[in-house]
């Protein structure tokens, strides 16, 4: 589905140009040929971590702390809120509606304003 998902992109992207690439960086998950193929052909650098490479590094060097993307970082964070993890709500629009409040939340925190 990388075709699918890099073909509805919605938000406009500037031209990538051999100054100023664009990176897409992906899971484990995606380690294929043919995903890097395609992500070429879209005109990304895909930024890949080999299967296994992220465990042989932990093991090898001391201090070393596995790399989180951004998103999965963010799912972290939303997990926190008891409400989000485990549904309680029935209607889509209260749930959608802590959904906001988590994140808007979250926002608040990285920010640094609530301290």
């Amino acid at each position: 589905m990388t075709r699918q998902t890099l073909d509805n992109i919605v938000a406009e992207r500037p031209e990538p140009t051999e100054g100023q690439p664009q990176g897409l960086c992906l899971d484990k998950g995606y380690d294929y040929d043919e995903v890097r193929e395609i992500v070429e052909e879209f005109g990304f650098t895909a930024h890949i971590r080999a299967r296994g490479e992220e465990a042989k590094a932990i093991k090898e060097e001391a201090g070393f702390k596995a790399r989180r993307w951004v998103v999965e970082r963010t799912h972290s964070w939303v997990n926190r809120f008891r409400r989000l993890l485990v549904r309680w709500e029935k209607k889509p629009q209260h749930y959608t509606a802590f959904l906001h409040l988590a994140f808007s939340y979250i926002a608040f925190k990285q920010s640094g304003l609530l301290g």
